[in-house]
């Protein structure tokens, strides 16, 4: 599922639950970056993934994307009923400057957020993500888009794939508990 605005895409809050804890068991996968990928397990089941673009903005301030995102996550957990528990491509190392500030804003924006927001997150190392999804730590972006698609989806971007690997390994691994 790939659309220019996810939140379209993302399953409404099921009003049959009851109790609004009833929904809180979704879980939110998020590949950080300008063109964030992500994938949101519902607390009914069904998958939606898509990714959003971050680009700044002529004219606009260095933190406007950081703002943008955020927003994007409010409106996110109020469509959805609640997000349970975030997990995040950690990553390590960049290859650029800029990439590693801009991924850094998105990580204080993220965390940040949880911790107002009272809800869980964990980051999960991008070799983790590439071996579980490939049964390679140094698999490539094709790699992963290649597994995604025989595992029935259909992620439009590596961003998207990245995102969609992060909430299978986290469903399948309870979180890398077991």
């Amino acid at each position: 599922m790939n659309t220019a605005n996810p939140r379209e895409a993302l399953p409404q809050a099921s009003t049959a639950a009851g109790h609004p804890s009833d929904c809180l068991s979704s879980i939110l996968a998020l590949d950080l970056g300008t063109t964030t990928g992500w994938a949101l397990r519902s607390a009914n089941g069904p998958v939606a993934h898509g990714f959003v673009s971050f680009k700044s903005q002529r004219f606009e301030g260095g933190g406007m994307r950081y703002l943008r995102f955020q927003t994007w996550l409010e409106g996110l957990a109020q469509d959805t009923g609640g997000v349970a528990v975030i997990y995040f491509e950690e990553v390590r190392r960049h290859i650029g400057t800029d990439a590693a500030h801009i991924y850094g804003g998105f990580l204080a924006t993220l965390t940040a957020w949880c911790e107002r927001k009272g809800v869980a997150y964990q980051g999960v190392p991008v070799g983790t993500v590439k071996r579980f999804a490939t049964g390679k730590g140094n698999a490539d972006k094709q790699a992963v888009l290649a597994a995604m698609r025989s595992r029935g989806f259909n992620p439009a971007d590596d961003n998207e794939a990245d995102a969609l690997a992060i909430l299978l390994w986290a469903m399948e691994t309870r979180g890398g508990v077991l």
